[in-house]
């Protein structure tokens, strides 16, 4: 079968691996869909383990099915989740799943982009969704990103009727954008250095856009009846952008870190300014699986207009193509492969 090898954002080729074959408890699925993810171009990090088949974001066809498993079969149209949880670990037994050690390892392989791949056993039981007759395998592909995002709203605890500065309208801002939209944030501020993402930003319900600058808290206070912003979404890994949301959230607000920094640089945090403002910084990272069923309904019920934000659909001798347009992160929001093609 042909798989598109990462060995850096600038070269990823296609090549020819062996189709997996399954064992009696797992799953062969035909990729049909495979998101690019920002995590995908996160080179610092990715780098380390190449060359290697990446793509985590798949919806696909069950294309054969181990003699042991139990209710799925060959035909059916499936998300799959390539991290899992044991469900029995202190972090999961507390509620913690995105901490939970062997959901931070399982996989499935090679990876999503790529025409077959091999569900394990673990994922098989606990990390498979049936697509809803109403969903595409587009929108399959959002599940996964969309539920880092119900995730993080939910840790965060944002509330209707409150103001909400997203910083960085990259694929997963715009997803933060969008949930706000949905869940009843009464004023949505997003910020970016690009004017496409901006533009894609109000399309999908932000009240006021602002292009970051040396008066970006001043334009903030008049957009915002004089406040900072109550909730604040980092969703870039600039180190200023960090700096930024600590300048401009307001007393009692929160500050969601969605995104590392681009190199994985620290980031100083001035703890006198702020110890007696009873400001809260929360961190994000992955969805557990009750973010996976809110993430799957809120895309079937439309709620969530994930199809506005597909700007590219590229075959799979065409990733190389997919991972420029994403790291170089101009005109472009969603880039999806399909293998099959």
């Amino acid at each position: 079968m042909r798989v598109a090898m990462y060995y850096n954002n600038r070269d990823v080729r296609l090549q020819e691996m062996p189709k997996p074959e399954i064992g009696s408890r797992e799953i062969l699925v035909k990729v049909i869909s495979s998101g690019i993810c920002g995590s995908d171009v996160l080179e610092w990090y990715r780098i380390k383990k190449a060359p290697l088949v990446l793509g985590h974001e798949i919806a696909g066809d069950i294309a054969a099915v181990g003699a042991d498993v139990k209710g799925y079969k060959a035909g059916e149209r499936v998300f799959v989740s390539h991290h899992v949880p044991c469900n029995t670990c202190r972090y999961c037994l507390a509620g913690e799943y995105t901490a939970c050690e062997t959901l931070q390892k399982t996989n499935f392989f090679p990876g999503g982009f790529s025409e077959y791949l091999k569900v394990p056993e673990l994922n098989v039981d606990r990390g498979i969704i049936k697509l809803p007759d109403e969903m595409s395998y587009d929108d399959g592909v959002f599940i996964e990103p969309l539920a880092c995002i119900v995730r993080g709203h939910r840790t965060a605890q944002f509330k209707p009727g409150k103001t909400l500065l997203v910083i960085g309208s990259g694929i997963a801002g715009l997803l933060h954008v969008a949930m706000a939209k949905a869940t009843g944030i009464s004023r949505i501020i997003a910020s970016d250095i690009s004017a496409y993402r901006l533009d894609a930003a109000k399309n999908l319900g932000a009240d006021a856009v602002l292009n970051p600058s040396d008066k970006f808290l001043e334009e903030l206070l008049k957009i915002n009846d004089g406040r900072k912003a109550d909730y604040i979404v980092v969703s870039t890994g600039a180190p200023a952008a960090f700096k930024q949301a600590m300048q401009c959230v307001d007393k009692g607000g929160t500050v969601l870190f969605f995104a590392p920094t681009s190199t994985g640089e620290p980031v100083p945090l001035p703890v006198n300014d702020y110890w007696r403002d009873g400001i809260k910084f929360i961190f994000s990272y992955g969805g557990a699986p009750e973010d996976l069923a809110a993430a799957t309904e809120l895309i079937r019920s439309k709620r969530i207009p994930v199809e506005k934000m597909i700007t590219h659909r590229l075959g799979l001798a065409e990733a190389g193509l997919g991972f420029k347009l994403v790291s170089e992160a101009k005109e472009s929001i969603k880039v999806i492969i399909e293998p099959q093609r």
